[in-house]
């Protein structure tokens, strides 16, 4: 059994209209809520193995706000597929990871995100901005994650439920 936590990027400012997308960094709410996410890991006890994150400056800002507030101590890795990243980006890049780790985390965008949670479940959910998907998968060997494995979806936090 391996378990995904799958965490949509905080809130980004959309205040300089001359950043690329790519370069939007979190605005005051995104900076309060990614370290939330972390506390609430830390509190369920689901605090991650490993961190993969989209390059996407927002999403970096979100991952290092998870990470410093559950006291996650390792490097973030950075995935580049991950910007805008479809499920097969996603499922790719997990299929990689070593059989050692039992959780794992991916910090991403929509509609990546709300794809990857419907290709994994079989339902239709709503990823609103700093919301976090907790996910147990059939699976002994991350090499085995597919469009065929039938995940089970534990719970959703998210920041305005909180």
């Amino acid at each position: 059994m391996k378990t995904l936590l799958i965490l949509r990027h905080a809130k980004s400012s959309k205040d300089d209209p001359t950043l690329h997308d790519h370069a939007r960094p979190l605005n005051d709410r995104g900076k309060r809520d990614a370290p939330g996410v972390g506390v609430m890991l830390q509190h369920k006890d689901l605090i991650p193995e490993e961190i993969l994150s989209s390059t996407a400056v927002r999403a970096q800002e979100t991952a290092r706000g998870a990470a410093r507030g559950c006291g996650f101590k390792k490097d973030i890795q950075l995935i580049a597929k991950f910007y805008p990243g479809e499920p097969q980006d996603y499922i790719t890049v997990l299929k990689k990871l070593s059989d050692q780790l039992s959780r794992v985390m991916v910090v991403g965008h929509n509609p990546g995100i709300e794809e990857l949670i419907s290709v994994l479940t079989g339902t239709l959910e709503e990823i609103p901005t700093a919301a976090l998907t907790h996910l147990e998968l059939p699976i002994d060997h991350w090499s085995e994650l597919s469009y065929k494995t039938h995940a089970q979806l534990i719970s959703i936090w998210r920041p305005k439920n909180a």
